[in-house]
């Protein structure tokens, strides 16, 4: 069995370890349990929460045995970690069917949970939810030393602007989930963001408290995702990119990762896939020698569109990719028209029969009948990946894709999306 933190290390994975050695001599002795959580405050998971869990694969691709837990409990209170403000508090109704939603993603993305997986799913409600309030302070708030946990980053950085009692106690009741999953799941290490710091050395010290200082149980902490140009990583001008098709489709998630800049693509061919390192090598290459081709870029943008969305939907955003690129949109169905003009100019159009000069006004795409005639002389015209040239040209229904949409094209590259209403 490899040693995964020489791995993670040469993938610049790692921002912090509570003790690298130990972790190393623990991992080339035996198999061991390990995990990372995500609160159920969304229905979906968005790229920046892929990162920890793409370590939790490579674990167990290694060997390891990952669990993922889905926070149906502290998602009810709310991390505070890098908020100004308090959360709101959603409704238990809310926080269930958030992490009903996520753990249907994390099975598709891992297959955890699934009889012949070997990466398993877990709810902290579970073992939270019979706990009164007497049994948590007896048996845990016992364990935490007030100015420990006032000196956190997390609660530092919140003592200014003010904290409530809530978001205060999150880090007890994430150590508390450390502490249950090293006695039941033999889980002896946790894996987070650089956020996360805090909270994972205080599930290690109520675990030496109640197991004994000579408890084997580590952390490890992952660096926090900067783009190149020093800003947030996994953000663009529309918000973030999600991983569920309905909020960010997988042309729009193809496209994210394939318009990555040269100064970053070889890192998240590092973090991202699991191509080897040469693979990743030979693309660091084509990125220095020939970057007008994109082949990193594009090969980042395949591999992670399959990974979320399987072989169909990056068969899907390929075909709508290759379509805008050469014009030819006549062979998209109607879902994939949906899918690439999704965020183009749309208007509407209750279309029976007109003629086409009069309609490109009517619906907003042209100016003026002077401007529409001009432009559909001169060829800068096209319905549906065909050039009108015919000042007279009647356009109907049956010039749609499936009676729901019709392309426009002005010039080389301005598209309008019109639904038929």
């Amino acid at each position: 069995m490899r040693n995964i933190i020489d791995e993670l290390q040469w993938r610049d994975a790692i921002n912090q370890q509570t003790d690298e050695e130990g972790l190393r001599e623990l991992i080339e002795k035996k198999s061991i349990g390990l995990y990372c959580g995500i609160d159920a405050t969304g229905s979906s998971m968005h790229i920046g929460h892929l990162i920890p869990f793409m370590i939790l694969k490579r674990f167990q691709l290694a060997g390891h045995k990952p669990v993922i837990l889905i926070g149906g409990a502290t998602g009810s209170i709310g991390d505070p970690s890098g908020k100004s403000e308090e959360r709101t508090l959603q409704s238990e109704e809310t926080v269930a069917y958030n992490a009903e939603q996520i753990t249907k993603q994390m099975k598709n993305l891992f297959r955890a949970g699934e009889e012949d997986s070997e990466i398993r799913l877990v709810n902290n409600l579970d073992w939270t939810k019979n706990l009164s309030l007497l049994d948590f302070l007896r048996d845990f708030g016992k364990n935490f030393n007030i100015n420990t946990m006032l000196a956190k980053d997390i609660v530092a950085s919140r003592l200014e602007t003010g904290i409530s009692f809530t978001e205060f106690s999150y880090q007890i009741l994430q150590s508390m989930d450390y502490l249950h999953l090293y006695r039941n799941l033999d889980v002896q290490l946790q894996v987070g963001g650089a956020d996360q710091w805090g909270n994972i050395t205080a599930g290690l010290e109520l675990i030496r408290k109640k197991e004994g200082a000579e408890a084997e149980a580590f952390g490890l902490t992952i660096p926090l995702m900067l783009k190149a140009d020093g800003t947030k990583f996994g953000k663009t001008a529309g918000g973030a990119v999600w991983l569920d098709p309905k909020q960010t489709t997988p042309y729009e998630f193809y496209q994210f990762w394939v318009n990555q800049d040269d100064r970053d693509v070889v890192k998240y061919l590092k973090f991202f896939t699991f191509l080897t390192k040469e693979e990743i090598n030979a693309l660091a290459e084509k990125v220095a020698t020939e970057p007008h081709k994109r082949e990193a870029q594009k090969t980042l943008a395949a591999e992670m569109t399959k990974f979320v969305h399987g072989e169909k939907s990056l068969e899907d955003a390929l075909k709508i990719t290759d379509a805008l690129f050469t014009g030819d949109v006549s062979q998209l169905s109607a879902d994939e028209i949906e899918q690439g003009f999704k965020n183009m100019p749309t208007f509407e159009s209750a279309l029976t029969e007109q003629e086409l000069v009069t309609w490109l006004v009517d619906t907003g795409i042209e100016p003026s009948r002077r401007q529409s005639r001009e432009d559909i002389k001169n060829g800068a015209i096209s319905i549906n990946g065909e050039k009108i040239t015919d000042l007279e040209f009647v356009i109907t229904a049956e010039n749609s894709f499936e009676n729901r949409f019709i392309i426009v094209r002005r010039g080389k590259k301005k598209y309008f999306l019109v639904k038929l209403v």
